[in-house]
């Protein structure tokens, strides 16, 4: 019966991935699917930055975590000492964790736990992340009051890969928005803000528009992220309320007398987001290689020869690459992954 059910979930997921829906219409109907064998008091999906599994959107259940914990809860999730943070699990073999399964005293000293979940009256959680090839594209929170069965869990590992296909396809739709002013942000070793240019006010209002505390919880995100980077630089690239997307660079400044990181925020631009739709359209290392040559306009004959490849080889690539894209030529390709200069 379980199989059966984790089948037909999983041809649903399938369905809606071609339907062409953004990531957050996706995951708002894959949670529907989910809930049905799975139900939650409260459930909430993340899409993943697949470079650094910084979380770029969210989309709640039917339910909603009241909006007073939600900066709470996300800032558990780059504080560091959590069990089963997104990132954690994404490193993981096994898409799915439970924090009952966690020794009692890390748990005793879990946040999210004794500040989030169990003022809420709920005690058990089941986080999965949404991988495919190798790469996680989404993730996904799952609470309530009792317990999870071992045929919940394996039903939740099961459809998850389908997740991240549908996902993967989804993160291919998107409203490429230019504009807003770049924006500057310095802070101190505490994580307490220094000093931000006047843009950055119009940054933090859009964001938090979004969720209450989602610029300060990206600026934490990528400062924790440059701190613990051995460059000391950290990126990460998360969705605007249109679809569209919004770039954060970290770097860490340090001196005789402190410790600042500079956070810079600005629209992301179709270069910084042509790596992100190369790996949504799956191609591989080489394919992307070609497609890279492709959009510096260059000949078959002069990709062979940078690349150290035969010209027919560069053919059945590009051919592949077509395939993949739902394209036909290579003005057609380009025009699909650079769409800000098409539009």
């Amino acid at each position: 019966m379980w199989e059966g059910r984790a089948i037909g979930a999983r041809r649903e997921i399938a369905a809606l991935a071609s339907a062409g829906l953004g990531v957050a219409e996706l995951h708002r109907a894959a949670i529907d699917v989910v809930e049905r064998v799975v139900p939650t008091e409260l459930t909430c999906w993340a899409s993943l930055d697949p470079d650094t599994a910084v979380i770029s959107s969210m989309t709640s259940g039917p339910t909603s975590i009241p909006v007073q914990y939600e900066p709470l809860l996300a800032g558990y999730e780059y504080g560091g000492a959590e069990p089963h943070t997104f990132a954690e699990l994404a490193r993981r073999p096994e898409p799915v964790a439970l924090l009952s399964d966690v020794p009692h005293r890390d748990v005793a000293h879990s946040g999210r736990l004794n500040e989030v979940w169990r003022p809420l009256g709920l005690g058990h959680e089941l986080r999965a992340v949404f991988r495919v090839d190798g790469t996680c594209w989404g993730a996904a929170g799952m609470v309530r009051r009792g317990d999870f069965t071992d045929r919940e869990t394996e039903f939740v590992a099961s459809v998850a890969p389908a997740i991240a296909g549908a996902t993967r396809v989804a993160v291919r739709c998107g409203n490429y928005r230019s504009g807003g002013e770049p924006a500057i942000v310095v802070v101190g070793r505490d994580g307490a803000q220094r000093a931000a240019t006047s843009a950055a006010r119009s940054w933090r209002e859009e964001l938090d528009e979004i969720a209450p505390g989602r610029f300060a919880v990206m600026l934490r995100a990528v400062v924790v992220g440059a701190r613990s980077s051995g460059s000391g630089t950290f990126r990460a690239r998360v969705r605007d309320a249109s679809g569209g997307w919004i770039l954060f660079q970290a770097s860490r400044l340090i001196s005789e007398d402190d410790d600042e990181t500079v956070v810079t925020v600005e629209r992301a631009s179709g270069s910084e987001l042509l790596g992100l739709l190369l790996a949504a359209y799956g191609l591989t290392p080489r394919e992307r290689e070609v497609c890279h040559e492709v959009i510096a306009g260059r000949s078959t004959s002069d990709i062979a020869a940078r690349l150290v490849i035969s010209a027919h080889t560069v053919q059945d690539h590009l051919k592949s690459v077509f395939g993949k894209v739902d394209v036909r030529s290579r003005g057609e390709l380009v025009a699909r992954l650079r769409p800000e200069e098409h539009r």
